[in-house]
């Protein structure tokens, strides 16, 4: 039996003092309705209504009965209109894991103005360069830089991640420009360490891949701060060009026009994604981050 829907037959009876009234409030036959409530006595043990050709009555038992399921229907209400405002407009905590120089210099410029357009959205941001695995870590939108990833999510290519090697004109001047790809490892690297090990320097030769990565100098996890170490001489690092591209007008550093070129992955096509769980898109909260995302960064 479901009791439930029993339950609202039996107070729309009640409200009405009709089957058949109660009975087109739901679009339901009377003769239907009528069997529900019955079964609804027979769990219960106890007449709710005396039933009579021309009325309905309702029992002592049954007024009290009615009396204390009004609270349950009320909240149950109550609780349907909350998941539906949910569903109806954007509203909640919103979860968004980014990398971290991504996020700074990109992503918070842009949560700024998301925030004035969608004022009930509570924004939880992390930054961090490590990988996630949306539904582990409880992550509705991630921004990972890399290529499309394998696991079950919609990936959605925001901009090219193309890392370039970059050194200022202090070190430069110091140390000499490097013009062939291999001069790179009598240099003096600043590595970031991926969840692999530090990210090495490679360049494509005579259709074979050789490592030409400097000397190691420093590794971190935090792009930010190996980017300064370049900035202050310290040493050449391999940066998506995106990243360093204020430093490179200003002529903080350079870039490093080096033969054959070198990248920091064999793959070819390294973007930037924007991963989110597909089912999670018809959330009100996950869409129009995802739609106001996509549309901002994709048209700079």
């Amino acid at each position: 039996m479901d009791q439930l829907r029993a339950l609202r037959y039996f107070s729309k009876v009640v409200e009405t003092g009709s089957f058949t009234t109660a009975a087109k409030t739901f679009s339901v036959p009377a003769s239907s309705l009528s069997r529900r409530i019955a079964d609804l006595e027979t769990s219960l043990g106890a007449n709710l209504l005396k039933r009579t050709t021309r009325v309905v009555q309702v029992t002592e038992i049954g007024q009290l009965y009615y009396k204390q399921v009004q609270d349950v229907l009320a909240q149950l209400e109550h609780s349907d209109e909350c998941v539906r405002n949910y569903q109806a407009k954007p509203t909640g905590s919103l979860r968004i894991s980014t990398m971290v120089t991504f996020g700074e210099q990109i992503l918070i410029p842009l949560l700024d103005e998301f925030k004035t357009l969608y004022p009930e959205i509570i924004l939880d941001v992390s930054f961090s360069d490590e990988l996630s695995t949306l539904s582990r870590d409880e992550v509705d939108i991630a921004i990972r830089g890399g290529y499309a990833p394998n696991e079950r999510v919609q990936a959605v290519r925001l901009m090219d991640n193309e890392f370039i090697p970059v050194a200022s004109p202090d070190y430069l001047s110091s140390n000499g420009t490097p013009k062939n790809a291999t001069d790179l490892r009598q240099h003096q690297g600043l590595f970031f360490r991926t969840p692999n090990g530090p990210s090495p320097w490679l360049c494509e030769q005579d259709g074979q891949w050789l490592d030409v990565s400097g000397k190691v100098l420093t590794i971190s996890n935090n792009g930010t701060w190996l980017l300064k170490e370049a900035i202050s001489g310290r040493g050449i690092c391999m940066a998506p060009r995106w990243s360093v591209q204020h430093y490179l007008d200003s002529g903080d550093i350079k870039e490093l026009m080096v033969k054959p070129k070198v990248r920091v992955n064999q793959n070819k096509d390294l973007a930037i994604y924007l991963l989110y769980q597909k089912q999670q898109y018809l959330v009100p909260k996950v869409k129009v981050a995802v739609d106001f995302l996509v549309s901002r960064i994709q048209s700079t």
